[in-house]
C-alpha cells in the first residue's frame, strides 16, 4: 500500500473518530442540561480541561453550567441556605468557558456577593469574577455598574465604586445613572440618598423582572427607614412640648406637626406603639428594613417582593 493511501486512510478514520466523539460529546451535553446531578456536572472542575474535552462546544457547555448555577443559587436559595459552596465554581468555569457570557458576570456576581441568605456572602470572589467580565468585555457598561454596586454595597468602600462607575460611565452608550452615582460616591453623600439612587439605577439599568421587584423592594425599604426616623423623631418633640406621649399619629395631626396621617409604601397607615415608637402594619411584605419592624419580629425566610409591570 502506498504511503499516500495509507495516509488517506489514515486521516479518513482520524476523522471519522473526531465526528464520532462530537456526536457522544452533545449527547453527553444534552443529558447535562436535563438531569445531571450537580455532582456530574462539577466532575471535571478545571475549565481548562473541560475546554480540550469539549471539541468546540465551549458555548455550549457555558450554558450548561450557567443553567445549573441558576438552579444551585434558586433551589438553595428557596430552602433558606446560609452557604453556597458550589456557586463560585460554577460561575467561574461558565465564565471560564464562555468569557462573553455577560449575564454570568452581571447576575451571577450579584447572588456571589450579597449575604445569606440572599446569597454566597463572597465579595472579594465576585469582585474577581466580575473583573474578569470586564477584562474579556471592556465595553459592556453594565459590568462597570454591577462592580460598583459591589463596592459599595458589600464592602462599603466608596472610593472603588466611584472608580467603576466612572470608568463605566466612559463607555459610548452607558446609562447616564453611571456618572451620577460616581459624583455621589467621590463626594460621600448621605447614606440613604446614595442607596436611593444605587437601586434606582438598578431598576431603570434592566428589564429583568426579579431584579426589577428586588430594587422596589430596596427602595421601600430606604422609604420606611427615612418615614421612621422622621416620625420618632416628631414623636420626642410632641413629648417634649406636652410632657407625654401621643396616644396616636392623629395627635402630631391635630398639633400641627403633620398634614396627615402618613402612610408606608404599601399604602397602610404607620402605627405608634405605647412606647413612642413607629412600626408598618405588614412587615412580611416589606423586606430588607432596618427599621419598623416588632421588636420580637423575625423575617421570612423567603422575601416577598413588590410585583413590578
Amino acid at each position: 500500500m502506498r504511503a499516500s493511501k495509507r495516509t488517506t486512510i489514515a486521516a479518513s478514520l482520524l476523522l471519522v473518530a473526531c465526528l464520532l466523539g462530537s456526536v457522544l460529546t452533545l449527547r453527553r451535553l444534552d443529558q447535562l442540561r436535563s438531569r445531571a446531578t450537580l455532582e456530574e456536572v462539577l466532575y471535571i472542575s478545571s475549565p481548562k480541561v473541560l475546554k480540550r474535552l469539549s471539541l468546540g462546544y465551549d458555548g455550549l457547555l457555558a450554558d450548561v453550567y450557567w443553567t445549573r448555577a441558576v438552579q444551585y443559587f434558586g433551589s438553595k436559595h428557596h430552602a433558606g441556605a446560609m452557604h453556597y459552596e458550589l456557586l463560585g465554581p460554577l460561575l467561574e468555569i461558565t465564565a471560564q468557558l464562555d468569557p462573553q457570557l455577560v449575564v454570568a458576570y452581571q447576575f451571577g456576581a450579584s447572588f456571589l456577593a450579597a449575604r445569606p441568605p440572599n446569597g454566597a456572602g463572597q465579595p472579594e470572589r465576585a469582585i474577581e469574577l466580575t473583573q474578569f467580565g470586564i477584562r474579556n468585555n471592556p465595553n459592556e457598561w453594565k459590568l462597570y455598574y454591577s462592580l460598583g454596586f459591589i463596592y459599595y454595597t458589600e464592602l462599603k468602600d466608596n472610593a472603588r465604586a466611584a472608580d467603576a462607575f466612572s470608568r463605566g460611565a466612559q463607555i459610548p452608550g452607558a446609562h447616564p445613572f453611571l456618572k451620577l452615582l460616581a459624583g455621589k460616591m467621590a463626594e460621600n453623600a448621605g447614606e440613604l440618598e446614595t442607596a436611593r439612587l444605587l437601586w434606582i439605577a438598578a431598576y431603570k439599568t434592566t428589564e429583568d423582572k426579579d431584579i426589577r421587584a428586588n430594587a422596589v423592594a430596596h427602595l421601600n425599604a430606604i422609604q420606611v427607614d427615612e418615614d421612621v426616623t422622621r416620625l420618632e423623631t416628631l414623636v420626642g418633640e410632641y413629648q417634649k412640648k406636652t410632657g407625654h406621649l401621643p396616644a396616636t399619629l392623629l395627635d402630631l395631626v391635630a398639633a400641627r406637626m403633620l398634614p396627615g396621617v402618613p402612610v408606608d409604601p404599601l399604602g397602610y397607615p404607620y402605627k405608634l406603639t405605647r412606647d413612642g415608637r413607629i412600626e408598618v402594619r405588614m412587615p412580611d411584605e416589606l423586606p430588607f428594613l432596618k427599621k419598623g419592624m416588632p421588636p420580637d419580629y423575625v423575617a421570612p425566610v423567603m422575601p416577598k417582593f413588590p410585583k413590578t409591570q
